[in-house]
C-alpha cells in the first residue's frame, strides 16, 4: 500500500469511530494516540535532562534553572526518606505558589510518598479535618505567620506529628530578601522558638545532603501520587486518589492538544494556586512537561499580573473567567502590552462568550475554554485552538477520553444524540476512587464511567454544552430552569461585570431564580434595565423573581464565583421570615 493510500485509510479510520467528536476532531490532534504511563516525577527529570540551563522558575525576580530545581528535588527526596517517608506516606503541602512547592511536590513523589494539597486559606478546623482524614504525617510550609501559626496549632493539638518549614525571605532575590526582613519582619514566624520546635525541621536541614535517594518501585497505574480534596462546596470534602498515571497522562493529553506550543521556548504565568487541581496539572506540571519557564505569582493580584505580563512576556496563561474579566476591566488596560500571550486556557467556571471575544481581540491570543473536575486530574474536554468555536461549548473530549451523556433518571442508559444528559467520563485521567470512601466511590461511578453531576448536550460533532450542575438546577412549576442560561443572558448587558444565579423558595412556583449582579466600575443599571434586556432573551419561567445588586460577589480561593454563600444567606433569610 502506498503512503498516500495508507494516509487516506488512516484518515478514514479516524472518521469511522463510534464517537461524534471524530466527525470534526482537530486535524493535528490524534484522539486514538496511546499514552505510556510512567512515574509522575519523570516529567521533571526529562525536562531537566533536556533543558538543564533553561530557567525553570522565576519567583519575584529570583530565577532557578531546571538543573537547580532537579538537584533540590533529589535532595528533598533523600532528606524526606531520612525522616521516614516511604511508599504511601502522606506529606502535606501548605503554602502559596513558590519554588518550594515544586521542589517538595516532586521530592515527595521520588521518596515514594503521596502529596496532599492544602489550601493556605483554610481555617484550623478545616485543616484538622483534612489532616486526620488523609492521615498526613508531615506538613511542608513557609515561615510566614499566616501559615506557620496554623501548623503550630495542629501540632500543639497532637493532630500533626511533624512539619518542615522553609524560609520565605530565602526564596527572594538578595535585595528583596533583606527588605522583607526589615519592613515585613512582623509577618514572619519564629519556628525555632515555638513550643513544638523539637518536631519542626528546617528546610535547609532536609536539603543538606548529596541528593542520593533510594529509588522506589512505582506502579503508575496503582500508586497514588496525589490526594486531591474536592472543593467541599457541598457536604464534607473527599480525597480523590489520583495515581501517577492519572496526573501524568492528563498532562500529556493537554500537551497533545496544544500543538502550536514550542517545547523549551514557552513562558507560563502561574497566577492560579498550585494546590488547586487545575493549576497543579494545567500550570505547574504542564509547564514542566514543556520545559517552560514558570513565572510564579504567590497569588493573583490584578495590578501585579498586568505589570508582570507587560515586563516578563509570558506566552501561556491558564486562568479562570474572573481573572480575564478583571483584566478587561482594568482602568489602565491600554497602558499594558499583553501581546506576548498566545495561549490562554480558561477553566473552573463557564467562560462568557463576550469575555472570550473581547480578550482575543485585545491580545491576539487564543482563549479557549476547557472543562474538568478534581476526580479527573482534572481535564476532560477542551475547545480546538483553530476553530470551529461554538458559543458556550466546553469543547470536545481530550485524546483517549470518552464522554457519554446519561439519562438523568437512570444513569445506566445513554441518552439519544442531542438530548440533555449527565456528563459521564471514561479515560486514563479518571481517579482510582475516593480515599477511604468505598460507598461514595461506588455512587460516583456508573460502570467504568465517572459521573460528573453536570448536565450537558452533545452536538453531532462531539462538542459538549453544559446546561447546568444537577445540584444547581432550579425546578420552577415543574419545569427545569438552568442558572447558566440566565447568567449568560445577563452577561450580555454592557453594564454587567459578574453575575450569579441561584434558586430561592417561591410560594407559587416552588422555586424561582434570583440573580446577584456586580456592575462594572463607573456604569449603572437598574432592575428595570436588566429586566427589559432579558425580556427578549428568556422565557417568563426563566425570568429572575428577584435581582440584587452587590459591590462584590463571593468567590472560591481559585477565583470562581461561588453560589454556596448566597444559598446559605437565602436559607437564613427564609428562616427569619
Amino acid at each position: 500500500m502506498t503512503s498516500a493510500l495508507q494516509a487516506a485509510a488512516a484518515a478514514e479510520a479516524r472518521q469511522a469511530g463510534p464517537y461524534q467528536w471524530l466527525n470534526k476532531y482537530p486535524k493535528d490532534v490524534d484522539w486514538h494516540q496511546k499514552f505510556t504511563p510512567t512515574p509522575l516525577y519523570e516529567l521533571l527529570d526529562a525536562a531537566a535532562a533536556k533543558y538543564p540551563s533553561r530557567p525553570c522558575t522565576n519567583f519575584l525576580g529570583k530565577v532557578l534553572t531546571y538543573r537547580d530545581i532537579a538537584r533540590m528535588t533529589d535532595r528533598a527526596a533523600a532528606g524526606l526518606q531520612k525522616l521516614g517517608v516511604k511508599k504511601g506516606t502522606k506529606v502535606g503541602l501548605f503554602m502559596p505558589n513558590c519554588p518550594t512547592f515544586i521542589i517538595y511536590y516532586y521530592g515527595v513523589l521520588k521518596a515514594g510518598g503521596t502529596v496532599v494539597n492544602y489550601n493556605p486559606l483554610y481555617t484550623l478546623e478545616e485543616l484538622t479535618f483534612q489532616v486526620k482524614d488523609s492521615e498526613t504525617e508531615i506538613m511542608v510550609t513557609l515561615d510566614l505567620k499566616l501559615l506557620f501559626d496554623k501548623v503550630e496549632g495542629l501540632m500543639k493539638a497532637g493532630t500533626l506529628k511533624r512539619s518542615i518549614v522553609a524560609s520565605f525571605p530565602g526564596l527572594l532575590p538578595g535585595a528583596k530578601s533583606v527588605l522583607f526582613k526589615l519592613f515585613k519582619g512582623k509577618e514572619l514566624a519564629h519556628p525555632a522558638k515555638s513550643p513544638v520546635a523539637k518536631d519542626v525541621i528546617a528546610d535547609a536541614d532536609v536539603l543538606n545532603n548529596d541528593g542520593k535517594y533510594q529509588k522506589q518501585a512505582i506502579d503508575p497505574l496503582g500508586d497514588v501520587a496525589v490526594l486531591q480534596y474536592t472543593g467541599g462546596t457541598t457536604g464534607t470534602p473527599k480525597g480523590a486518589m489520583l495515581t501517577h498515571a492519572n496526573v501524568m497522562v492528563n498532562c500529556l493529553q493537554g500537551a497533545a492538544w496544544a500543538t502550536h506550543l514550542q517545547p523549551g521556548q514557552e513562558r507560563v504565568l502561574a497566577a492560579l494556586p498550585f494546590f488547586h487541581v487545575f493549576a497543579m496539572t494545567a500550570v505547574m506540571n504542564f509547564a514542566l512537561a514543556q520545559g517552560a519557564e514558570i513565572i510564579i505569582m504567590p497569588r493573583f493580584v490584578l495590578d501585579d499580573a498586568m505589570k508582570l505580563i507587560d515586563k516578563s512576556k509570558p506566552t501561556v496563561m491558564p486562568g479562570v473567567p474572573t481573572m480575564y474579566i478583571a483584566m478587561l476591566n482594568h482602568p489602565k488596560l491600554k497602558s499594558f502590552d499583553l501581546s506576548s500571550l498566545k495561549f490562554c486556557l480558561s477553566g473552573g467556571a463557564p467562560l462568557p462568550v463576550e469575555v472570550k471575544q473581547k480578550f482575543e481581540k485585545l491580545t491576539g491570543c487564543k482563549l479557549v475554554e476547557g472543562y474538568g473536575l478534581s476526580e479527573a486530574a482534572p481535564s476532560v474536554t477542551c475547545n480546538p485552538l483553530e476553530g470551529p468555536v461554538k458559543e458556550g461549548s466546553i469543547g470536545q473530549p481530550l485524546p483517549g477520553t470518552i464522554v457519554s451523556l446519561r439519562d438523568l433518571a437512570d444513569p445506566a442508559k445513554e441518552v439519544p444524540q442531542g438530548e440533555k444528559g449527565e456528563i459521564c467520563v471514561k479515560g486514563p485521567q479518571v481517579m482510582k476512587g475516593y480515599w477511604k470512601k468505598p460507598e461514595e466511590t461506588a455512587n460516583q461511578f456508573v460502570g467504568e464511567y465517572l459521573r460528573t453531576g453536570d448536565v450537558g448536550i452533545m452536538d453531532t460533532e462531539g462538542f459538549i454544552f453544559i446546561v447546568d450542575r444537577i445540584k444547581d438546577l432550579i425546578i420552577c412549576s415543574g419545569y427545569n430552569v438552568y442558572p447558566r442560561r440566565i447568567e449568560e443572558a445577563i452577561y450580555e448587558h454592557p453594564a454587567v461585570e459578574e453575575v450569579t444565579v441561584i434558586g430561592i423558595k417561591d410560594q407559587y412556583r416552588g422555586e424561582a431564580p434570583k440573580a446577584f449582579i456586580k456592575l462594572k466600575g463607573g456604569m449603572s443599571a437598574s432592575e428595570d434595565d436588566i429586566r427589559k434586556h432579558l425580556e427578549v432573551k428568556l422565557s417568563k419561567i426563566e425570568m429572575p423573581a428577584e435581582i440584587e445588586f452587590r459591590d462584590a460577589l463571593p468567590k472560591t480561593m481559585i477565583g470562581k464565583l461561588s453560589k454556596k454563600e448566597l444559598k446559605a444567606e437565602e436559607a437564613q433569610r427564609q428562616k427569619a421570615k
